[in-house]
């Protein structure tokens, strides 16, 4: 195993740190090309040199979106935009036109660097520097000038997630946060020189955080499939010989579809980690037959505690595996230095990797509680002592020794669900079809799948001409693909309680013909 000789400060320098010591093994195999630690530090130094020079006369960028997918210009990107000390800002290439545009102006991008990749590569009216990987790999070996040095402090990294007012919500994650995470994941991994690590998901989800900087701050390997490999994850881990794991469970689920989880059947990987959705024991015990030699890990964190804040690892022998009443393993405990209050069951949580508020300080009304547990007054500042409230609810694992115990999750407090792992407010998405021509009232519901979790829709329209077809088109333009419902249905009305809001219970009675696996919603507690 390795670690950095000394405490990263920065994102940037967990990569550093690995240049320096392992300059000749490779870091990075992406579209069929394989760079090394220096090849891959000089290529977003060249990167990032150009992009200054696309910049002309202007000052060294703050914020850079990165418009880029399963590319070397994607990583490298992401290392240049860190190499410069600017915070960089995950745009998705299959996402909507508007989307990206609405997220630029949110977090008053001052650059784009981008691939070739995008659906709609239309402009979003800021510098954009779009390079293919061989103009990239062309790039003269130009060193950076006025690069300025990030601190701790500054922001590492600005996602954007789903908002239940309809606008994507910014989350900034600082370099003390991500450097916290780090601290405690890269040793927890158990890798080095050698180990392949996968990554599975997109740049605009954090978990690809965790894939590439646990493996570049270990010497490891960061291994990106193709699309096509995503759907064939067992013989992407087999033809690729990973040793390291990290993805939503669904892709468990795939496998299983596809009949691929022979026994043994992954004999090189040593670690396996599940985020994103809850993680079944039949999902766990299917992978463990077919991994026997892996260690299995189900961790949970919302992308305001930096990736993942609690964690569970199974016992080797399935035999001493806990049995919760709901079917999921346990989420676990909290990483070191983090701590947990529970509030009439939901999970709150502060500590360094908690993230320091929301772009839009109006997000954060209802959001944190104050130091003592006490509702947290907007008008106040936030600090370090405050705590945030996940709005996941949680239960201590019944008879499970330990201080704390393992926790069980339970379900949201709200209408956020997990759709492929990617979190989704279904007032959203609600929002987006009710703007649409012909749509007086819309309402959305989860709907389990083998496959994960979908969403299915409700509207009223008095307009003949408004079909589901019509509607999945328009939302196509506004909406990415895993917030676009997999049904539609059209009603006369949309059932309501006696107290006039809409009944989703009766909601799903009336929706389960179209969607039969749909999932019955928490009721939502007022904040």
């Amino acid at each position: 195993m390795t670690t950095p000789a000394a405490t990263p400060r920065t994102l940037y320098d967990w990569f550093a740190a690995s240049v320096a010591r392992h300059g000749d093994r490779p870091a990075l195999e992406v579209a069929g090309t394989t760079l090394g630690y220096a090849e891959l530090a000089a290529r977003a130094d060249a990167l990032a040199a150009r992009l200054l020079v696309h910049l002309g006369d202007r000052r060294p960028p703050r914020r850079v979106g990165l418009l880029a997918a399963r590319t070397a210009v994607a990583y490298a990107g992401y290392l240049a935009v860190q190499r410069l000390g600017a915070t960089v800002v995950p745009l998705g290439p299959a996402f909507p036109t508007g989307r990206n545009a609405a997220i630029t102006r949110a977090a008053r991008l001052d650059a784009v660097l981008a691939d070739t990749t995008a659906d709609h590569p239309d402009p979003l009216g800021v510098p954009t520097l779009t390079l293919t990987d061989e103009a990239l790999a062309a790039l003269p070996a130009d060193p950076v000038p006025d690069a300025r040095t990030a601190h701790p402090d500054d922001l590492a990294y600005l996602l954007f997630t789903s908002g239940s007012t309809g606008v994507p919500k910014g989350v900034p994650v600082r370099h003390r946060n991500v450097c916290a995470y780090l601290a405690h994941l890269v040793p927890r991994t158990a890798a080095g020189p050698g180990d392949r690590f996968s990554q599975t998901f997109d740049l605009t989800f954090d978990p690809s955080v965790h894939d590439m900087f646990t493996a570049w701050g270990s010497g490891a390997t960061l291994v990106v499939p193709t699309r096509g490999e995503l759907l064939a994850p067992v013989r992407f881990v087999n033809r690729r010989a990973l040793t390291h794991w990290n993805s939503v469970p669904s892709l468990i689920s795939l496998a299983q579809r596809l009949r691929a989880l022979k026994p043994a059947g992954m004999p090189t990987l040593r670690h396996s980690m599940f985020c994103g959705e809850p993680l079944t024991l039949q999902q766990a015990a299917a992978w463990h037959r077919a991994a026997p030699t892996s260690t299995l890990e189900n961790a949970y964190g919302p992308t305001e505690l930096t990736v993942t804040c609690v964690t569970y690892r199974l016992p080797a022998d399935p035999a001493a595996w806990p049995a919760p009443t709901n079917g999921t393993v346990p989420i676990g405990t909290p990483h070191p230095d983090l701590q947990l209050r529970l509030e009439d069951g939901e999970l709150c949580m502060r500590g360094p990797q908690r993230f320091p508020g929301y772009l839009d300080p109006a997000d954060n009304t209802g959001r944190f509680l104050a130091p003592d547990g006490s509702r947290h007054d907007p008008t106040t500042p936030l600090t370090d002592a405050h705590w945030y409230r996940t709005g996941d609810r949680v239960a201590p694992l019944p008879g499970a020794a330990g201080d704390p115990p393992p926790l069980v999750h339970l379900g949201r407090d709200d209408q956020q669900v997990q759709v492929h792992g990617y979190r989704v407010e279904l007032g959203e998405v609600e929002a987006a079809l009710r703007v649409l021509p012909g749509v007086l009232d819309a309402a959305v519901l989860p709907a389990a799948t083998p496959g994960g979790t979908e969403l299915a829709a409700a509207y009223t329209t008095d307009d003949p001409a408004t079909t589901p077809d019509a509607l999945r088109t328009a939302l196509r333009d506004r909406l990415p693909a895993y917030m676009v419902p997999a049904s539609l249905t059209a009603l006369d009305a949309l059932p309501l309680n006696p107290n006039g809001k809409l009944d989703r219970a009766a909601l799903g009675a009336t929706l389960a013909p179209n969607a039969p696996n749909l999932t019955r919603p928490t009721p939502t507690r007022e904040p």
